[in-house]
């Protein structure tokens, strides 16, 4: 199979043009087309180049404002209300970023509000963002049903990611991102589209039997959660988080009110976020971390999170992407 090589700027024009061309605005393109580069340099395909025809999909339906304004404002001195008037999620953030990170310096913690936004990209991508100003914190959203609960094989929770971040000097931030599912569903996805089987465990079909095929997961079946009742029990706490908490639809409710084009439903996100200098450290609570850090690491086998992303994104290696060419192909007739 014959492979098309694109450079990264390449990434972002065929993103940024395809996203335009369906209506989409400047200010909203260009940060949708920055997640997709950001997402292919770390090595994070299945939120790339993969995730465009979903985003097309809810332009085309206009389930998606390309032109929506999101606006912000401040609830209290140290929670930050943004209505994305139903936008991708990425220009939201960027647009509140700067406020919600002077709350969190004057407060020492403070929270980001997200509402009826489109959130489709990784949580690492805003989570990163954070840390660059040395503030640690974590990002919790939805989806849509996708995940049985433990005792059940029916789906109910969506894969409800959640992402921390701790800054370092000198050295890139400490960062998790992880669905409470076995497997995030675009690993899935990728799998069934490149035709490779699953470890058992990771979902059921819908008869409720265990599968290894993502096919039968994707279509009729589910994900299950990580650790049984536990990874269960963190999927409700995230609903309750950006669901109740503030104002917005948790899973089950997008799902009923969703289109179904294939694209992301309207939800909600929560971001954290902490200065650590504020809490009363008698020494620095960086350099405390870099102790911890190091102690981990002097265990045979431990790595820190995020440190296969880092290594994808600094390997010269992979300063272009190769994709097959029909899927190039695919993407142009978007």
């Amino acid at each position: 199979m014959n492979n098309k090589t694109l450079t990264f700027d390449e990434v972002y024009s065929l993103a940024y043009d395809t996203l335009h061309s369906y209506n989409c605005n400047q200010k909203h393109a260009e940060a949708v087309a920055r997640t997709i580069v950001l997402a292919e340099q770390n090595g994070s395909h299945s939120h790339g180049l993969f995730r465009l025809p979903g985003y097309v999909a809810t332009l085309k339906s206009l389930k998606v404002k390309g032109a929506a304004n999101p606006t912000t404002k401040a609830l209290t001195p140290c929670i930050v209300q943004v209505n994305g008037d139903n936008c991708f999620a990425p220009y939201a953030l960027e647009a509140s970023r700067e406020q919600f990170i002077e709350a969190t310096k004057t407060c020492g913690i403070a929270a980001l509000s997200l509402t009826k936004v489109h959130h489709f990209s990784s949580l690492w991508i805003e989570i990163e963002a954070l840390t660059q100003h040395n503030l640690c914190a974590m990002a919790f959203t939805a989806y849509m049903p996708s995940v049985a609960p433990a005792g059940s094989s029916k789906p109910f929770f969506g894969t409800n990611p959640m992402a921390f971040g701790w800054p370092r000097k000198d050295k890139p931030p400490m960062i998790f991102d992880q669905a409470t599912a076995t497997m995030a569903r675009g690993d899935v996805m990728i799998a069934a589209r490149d035709g490779k089987t699953l470890p058992l465990g990771v979902g059921v079909d819908a008869n409720g039997n265990d599968t290894t095929d993502p096919n039968e997961i994707l279509n009729g079946g589910c994900l299950l959660p990580f650790g049984g009742y536990k990874g269960s029990n963190i999927g409700l706490m995230i609903e309750l988080l950006v669901g109740p908490l503030l104002g917005e639809r948790a899973s089950v409710e997008a799902a009923k009110l969703d289109n179904k084009d294939g694209g992301p439903p309207q939800g909600g996100e929560l971001i954290i976020a902490i200065d650590p200098t504020k809490f009363g450290s008698a020494e620095d609570p960086f350099a405390h971390a870099e102790r911890l850090f190091s102690e981990l690491l002097s265990h045979d086998g431990v790595h820190l999170p995020g440190m296969r992303r880092y290594k994808h994104r600094n390997d010269s290696a992979n300063s272009t992407l190769s994709i097959p060419e029909e899927r190039y192909q695919q993407l142009i007739n978007l």
